[in-house]
């Protein structure tokens, strides 16, 4: 498994799933991503201006390669609801096959 071209995983979080949904269409019509995986129901415990809480959130884990990813990231910063959104990036090793079609499918056009 690999390939010669590096694709990432976008975990992206928000508080709830028809905005990721939204957000995700947008990243993909863009070419930005080439598929979103949205999980709809998750619970964040977390530490916030001094306080613990707990909420429920949504997640989606986005396919993209690595050079689209500033411009998520730029995204999410500005449209995100969130002041201070959860945005983790990680280097995914796959099938040369599915990297191909990622890397197509977010190849600028």
């Amino acid at each position: 498994m690999g390939g010669d071209t590096e694709i990432c995983t976008v975990t992206v979080t928000a508080p709830d799933s028809a905005w990721l949904a939204g957000f995700v269409r947008q990243l993909v019509d863009d070419r930005l991503c080439a598929c979103g995986h949205i999980t709809e129901s998750i619970k964040a415990v977390y530490r916030w201006q001094g306080d613990v809480h707990e909420d429920g959130e949504a997640h989606v884990s986005l396919h993209t390669s690595a050079e689209r990813v500033p411009e998520i990231m730029r995204r999410v910063e500005e449209q995100h609801p969130y002041e201070v959104p959860c945005v983790i990036v990680a280097a995914l090793r796959a099938a040369p096959s599915y990297a191909a079609w990622v890397v197509e499918q977010t190849r600028p056009v």
